[in-house]
C-alpha cells in the first residue's frame, strides 16, 4: 500500500493547519506589528553578515524577569516580567569602521508618521551617537503602501525639538528622496549601508 502523503498527515490535518497559519499570520496586534519588517532587517543584516559586508545585530530588550511557571521540567514559561531600562534604538553595528545605530518603526498611516512613536530616551541617545560620529538613523516603514524610508536621525532631530510648535509628524511627501530600494524582493533585503554612508 502506497502512502501518498509526504508528510504522513491526512490531508485534513493539513487543512485545518494551514487555516491556524492563516489566522495567525493575519493577526496584528500593536506589539508585533512590525514583526514582519523585523524579519525583514534581519534577513538583511544576515545577508551582510554572510557576505562579510557587515555586523549589524537587533539589542536585547533588558528585562527583569518576577514571576516564572515550571510546567514541566525541560519547559518554564514566564509569567511576569518588567522592563529594567528605557532601551535605546534596536540595532546596532560596524560597516568598514564606522558605528551603526538604527531605530526601526512601522506605521500603517499613508500619509505621514507620528513622532509621538519616538520617545525622548531615543532620541538623546541618537544625539550621543552623533555627537561621537557614529552613523544613526530611523528604517521607517509605511505597511500599507510596501515602502521603506532611511531617515538620518539629524532630520529626525529637528522634527522631534520643533513638534511642539510645529507638527507632530513627519509627511510622506517630504520623505521621498529618503526611499530605499531592495536588493532582493524576495529577500526584502534593504539596501540600507551604502545609503546611510553616503
Amino acid at each position: 500500500m502506497a502512502i501518498k502523503y509526504p508528510n504522513g498527515h491526512l490531508p485534513l490535518y493539513n487543512e485545518v493547519r494551514k487555516k491556524q497559519l492563516k489566522k495567525a499570520t493575519t493577526r496584528t496586534t500593536f506589539s508585533n506589528r512590525g514583526m514582519r519588517f523585523e524579519e525583514a532587517i534581519n534577513q538583511s543584516n544576515d545577508y551582510y553578515l554572510n557576505r562579510n559586508i557587515a555586523v549589524i545585530h537587533k539589542k536585547p530588550t533588558p528585562i527583569q524577569i518576577v514571576k516564572v511557571d515550571y510546567p514541566k521540567r525541560s519547559a518554564a514559561v514566564i509569567k511576569e516580567a518588567y522592563f529594567k531600562e528605557a532601551s535605546t534604538t534596536d540595532y546596532n553595528g560596524v560597516y568598514r569602521g564606522y558605528y551603526l545605530d538604527f531605530e526601526a518603526k512601522e506605521t500603517k498611516n499613508k500619509t505621514s508618521f507620528p513622532l509621538k512613536n519616538l520617545h525622548e530616551h531615543q532620541i538623546n541617545h541618537m544625539r550621543q551617537c552623533i555627537e561621537h560620529k557614529g552613523i544613526c538613523f530611523i528604517l521607517l516603514w509605511f505597511s500599507s503602501l510596501n515602502r521603506c524610508f532611511l531617515i538620518d536621525s539629524p532630520f529626525i532631530i529637528e522634527a522631534w525639538e520643533k513638534q511642539a510648535t510645529e507638527k507632530n509628524h513627519l509627511l510622506l511627501i517630504k520623505l521621498k528622496k529618503s526611499e530605499l530600494k531592495l536588493l532582493s524582493e524576495s529577500l526584502r533585503v534593504f539596501h540600507l549601508l551604502k545609503q546611510s554612508i553616503n
